[in-house]
């Protein structure tokens, strides 16, 4: 009996000497990425669970309310590290003069006919903007139905569009309407409110758009509001420049420049893998 109890004491204390050097054995290279890797998907499990922002990719869109205009925007972001995403961006808006403002003709006998038309206005400008730049975590949502706040910055290529403006006149000398537009400071048709009718149509003058290529930038806060991880519904805020190599008339009572600088509020709806 003796020698059976200290038979199978001797048999557990073997076992437990192969156990322990077993455990203390150095782990293969190969072995030791697959712990990484586990343990960094359990650490992103846990980060996604109190709230982080986990994925791959994100595409956003979005619509800008600016201080001279509007624009539309689509964004590609790529996941870097748990505070950065890389992104690129494309966008697509209209600059406007604070002068603009939108008059009825009242040509015939004082009733109006036709289209409103901007009194004074040169060219459509209309900005073509690409670039890259990085998306920064400022604070994550602390649970899934918190506000993620982001910084937003970028920076890249713009590509400004010169469009005429065009308005119908009714010609003195032959009493007929004919479209028109800015020839100069010593236009006289263009410029005389007696003469003009109405406006000839956003597409009149498409042909002669003008290309000039600057530089653009952007910064802004991103609060991310949305619900799940998987959608992205955000409200942005922020101030945006653009730089051209010639100056951008619009108005021809206005001072044209090359620099245009505005403020920005934007809606902003996407999605994450």
């Amino acid at each position: 009996m003796y020698r059976k109890i200290c038979l199978v004491l001797l048999c557990i204390i073997t076992v437990n000497k192969i156990f322990a050097q077993q455990q203390s054995k150095p782990l293969s290279e190969k072995d030791q990425k697959k712990q990484e890797r586990k343990q960094h998907i359990n650490d992103l499990i846990k980060r996604e669970e109190e709230g982080a922002l986990i994925y791959n990719r994100q595409s956003v869109f979005g619509f800008k309310l600016n201080t001279d205009g509007w624009s539309a925007l689509y964004e590609h972001g790529k996941y870097k590290t748990i505070n950065t995403t890389n992104t690129w961006f494309i966008e697509f808006g209209e600059r406007k003069s604070h002068k603009e403002e939108k008059v009825q003709s009242d040509y015939y006998s004082g009733f109006s006919v036709g289209n409103p038309f901007i009194y004074g206005k040169q060219n459509n400008f209309y900005n073509l903007n690409f670039g890259i730049g990085q998306q920064k975590l400022l604070g994550g949502k602390g649970d899934k139905n918190g506000v993620a706040v982001s910084a937003i910055y970028g920076g890249g290529f713009s590509a400004g569009l010169l469009k005429p403006y065009y308005v119908t006149i009714v010609d003195p000398n032959t009493s007929e309407t004919r479209d028109v537009k800015y020839q100069g400071s010593g236009d006289t048709l263009f410029l005389n409110i007696y003469y003009l009718v109405s406006g000839a149509g956003l597409t009149k003058g498409i042909s002669e758009t003008k290309l000039v290529p600057g530089v653009v930038a952007h910064a802004g806060l991103r609060f991310d509001y949305g619900r799940y991880n998987e959608l992205l519904s955000a409200l942005e805020i922020g101030v945006s420049g653009e730089f051209y190599t010639q100056n951008m008339p619009i108005m021809v009572h206005a001072p044209e420049k090359k620099f245009f600088y505005n403020a920005y509020i934007a809606i902003e709806f996407g999605s994450r893998k």
